[in-house]
């Protein structure tokens, strides 16, 4: 049996995790390009190596970020999210978007 370290929820199972994707340099969402977009949304660099990725620990609805390995398939470390990102991005909602 696979084990991750939630740092919420300790050691867990790893069928409570969903992968999320690589961790990467969200572009201005209102000045790129169509591509520019679905290339961050639908595409990753899927090399050999160490990468940075979020994880969802899905019974506590938690997001947190993995280090893991792409070849051996390790888990080198978990982490909170806040150790990298210290700010909310809020996307602006369209009037006719509004619920009222």
């Amino acid at each position: 049996m696979k084990i991750m370290n939630c740092p919420l929820n300790g050691p867990r199972n790893i069928s409570e995790f969903v992968h999320g994707g690589e961790v990467s340099q969200m572009p201005d969402p209102n000045s790129c390009s169509d591509m520019e977009w679905a290339d961050y949304v639908f595409y990753s660099d899927n090399a050999i190596g160490i990468v940075t990725e979020w994880w969802l620990h899905a019974p506590s609805g938690y997001w947190f970020i993995a280090e893991r390995h792409t070849a051996s398939d390790e888990i080198i470390r978990t982490f909170d999210a806040s150790e990298i990102f210290n700010q909310r991005y809020e996307f602006p909602i369209k009037a006719e978007e509004a619920v009222v």
